[in-house]
């Protein structure tokens, strides 16, 4: 039994690295959470994405959702992307991360 309850915590690992997991899902919404953006301000603040790859992940995220997409009838048509409120819930995750990848960062450095 206590097999099963492993496989279901490392199975909850993997469901979210499926949803969130990628190059590029974490840094949009890390960006995402100063707020709204349309794609070029996403594109320009990600700097080396493709717009090709950034419009799948946002895909992706939009239908896991995780950020929603408004479309305004404007000319030409404007379309910004903010985390939804289950969005929202990852930011004190990725905050740890940014931490950690900090102290790696000088722990690295200290190495070498």
């Amino acid at each position: 039994m206590e097999q099963d309850s492993e496989f279901i915590e490392i199975q909850a690992v993997m469901d979210a690295f499926e949803i969130i997991g990628g190059k590029w899902k974490f840094p949009i919404i890390y960006t995402l959470c100063k707020g709204k953006l349309r794609f070029k301000e996403l594109e320009k603040e990600l700097k080396s994405v493709s717009p090709k790859a950034l419009s799948n992940a946002l895909k992706d995220l939009e239908i896991n959702g995780l950020i929603s997409r408004a479309v305004f009838p404007t000319v030409p048509v404007t379309v910004e992307y903010d985390l939804t409120e289950y969005g929202k819930e990852l930011k004190p995750v990725l905050l740890a991360i940014q931490n950690w990848g900090k102290k790696h960062r000088k722990k690295v450095i200290s190495d070498t």
